[in-house]
């Protein structure tokens, strides 16, 4: 039996956004069409940018859907003169200056207006207090999970990505306030308000639209209060089997279901085979740079050396995670450590 606890790298899809996708799958007409099939996909997409723009609380803003996070980035940033942390996606350092400094996890940001910061960090958890006036954030990680309102953070561009909420994978969206001159990267016949052109991706949008819809809801009933008990159970009963074991972000804010822990001496990407060999499905790291040898900028960030650093492991639990799967995690984790301190 598998169990799935690598969420960060990607959220299962969501039963709302399934029967959207295939509710949308019918829908025949290409929705820059003025005839009654075209109206239809275009009704598709509207309902789901509304649903998009309400559940990030951007009342009064442009949505533009894009292909995911990575191109919403490209439109955010190109031409930007802006600054950013190490510990942001390679999609932001992609663009811009990766030169803020971090301290206890912290980015420290003197000029917001010409600063990108993410809202939380995929490999550690850790959620940042975003300044008034920030030009841009990341919030593909802590949309659904912690709270978050375009209208009240003061932040003047944010881009996200379905699948990290459980909506569909390759399509994801841009959020500015109306007005915003946003060049377009990919040019062509003017759809999405001449941002982004290319017939839209009704399945995909009418799923991200569902799922965002769904994720807030989730999120206002509480039910993510759970998942951070069963991750503070997870990291009690790691450090009770290695006291030496380090919890990175503890002390900080943190997304409620992460935790990502460096036990010195053990490898992660030795750990994640193990656990996966297990049943287990779990991550040494951020899944865009999973397998590459360097060294992760946001472990070097938060001050470990590169020897700690390489030992890191990342868990991600859903709000369909049990404790009974946190428990048979953490039994098959001991089980692994325990043969190989004795071996």
């Amino acid at each position: 039996m598998r169990t799935y606890l690598d969420h960060n790298a990607t959220a299962p899809l969501r039963e709302e956004a399934r029967a959207a996708m295939l509710a949308a799958m019918d829908v025949v007409g290409n929705p820059s069409s003025v005839h009654a099939e075209g109206r239809a996909a275009k009704a598709l997409v509207e309902k789901a940018r509304a649903q998009v723009a309400e559940a990030v609380g951007a009342s009064g803003a442009d949505v533009v859907f894009t292909s995911g996070a990575t191109e919403s980035a490209a439109l955010a940033l190109a031409g930007r003169d802006l600054k950013a942390a190490p510990i942001e996606h390679d999609a932001v350092h992609a663009w811009i200056d990766p030169s803020l400094p971090v301290e206890a996890g912290a980015v420290q940001v003197a000029e917001p207006g010409a600063s990108a910061v993410q809202l939380a960090n995929s490999e550690t958890g850790i959620v940042q207090k975003l300044p008034e006036g920030l030009a841009v954030s990341d919030i593909t990680q802590g949309f659904g999970r912690v709270p978050f309102s375009f209208s009240w953070s003061g932040v003047r561009m944010v881009f996200l990505s379905a699948h990290k909420f459980g909506g569909p994978k390759g399509v994801g969206a841009l959020i500015f306030p109306q007005g915003t001159d946003i060049a377009a990267q990919i040019k062509g016949g003017g759809q999405e308000m001449g941002r982004r052109s290319g017939t839209e991706n009704v399945v995909a949008i009418a799923g991200m639209g569902a799922a965002a819809a769904a994720a807030q809801d989730d999120l206002a009933a509480g039910k993510w209060d759970r998942v951070a008990e069963l991750r503070n159970i997870l990291e009690k009963a790691i450090e009770t089997v290695e006291s030496r074991t380090i919890f990175l972000g503890e002390g900080n804010d943190r997304l409620p279901n992460t935790s990502c822990f460096v036990t010195p001496g053990w490898k992660g990407e030795t750990q994640v085979m193990a656990m996966d060999l297990a049943g287990f499905a779990v991550s040494a790291g951020s899944a865009c740079s999973s397998g590459k040898v360097k060294v992760s900028r946001v472990m070097r960030a938060l001050g470990l050396d590169d020897d700690l650093a390489a030992c890191a492991l990342r868990v991600s639990l859903g709000i369909e995670t049990t404790e009974d799967e946190v428990m048979r995690f953490v039994q098959a984790w001991t089980d692994k450590y325990t043969r190989r301190r004795a071996a």
